[in-house]
C-alpha cells in the first residue's frame, strides 16, 4: 500500500475515520446480513452466513459465540446479540 504522503490531507482524514470506525461499520453490515439471513435458503444462506461470520469477527464478537449461533442457525438469536452489542 502507498505511504500517506501520496494522499491529500482530506483523503488521509477519510482513511483515518474509516479505520477508527471499522468495528461500527462491520456491526452495521452484520445487521444488514441478518435481514438477508431471514429471507434466504439453501446455498445462498450459507454464503450469507459466511459473510455474517466475517463481519461479526470484525465487530468483536467472540468466536465461541459465532460458532454457537451458526450451529443454531436462528437469525433471531443473531439479531438479539447484535442489538445488545449496538
Amino acid at each position: 500500500m502507498s505511504s500517506g504522503k501520496n494522499f491529500s490531507r482530506f483523503q488521509q482524514g477519510v482513511i483515518k475515520r474509516y479505520y477508527d470506525n471499522r468495528d461500527s461499520i462491520a456491526l452495521q453490515r452484520a445487521q444488514e446480513l441478518v435481514t438477508e439471513l431471514y429471507l434466504t435458503e439453501g446455498k445462498k444462506r450459507e454464503k450469507v452466513w459466511d459473510s455474517l461470520v466475517k463481519n461479526m469477527e470484525k465487530a468483536g464478537v467472540p468466536a465461541a459465540h459465532i460458532a454457537h449461533l451458526r450451529e443454531q442457525d436462528k437469525p433471531e438469536l443473531v439479531a438479539q446479540l447484535l442489538s445488545e452489542k449496538n
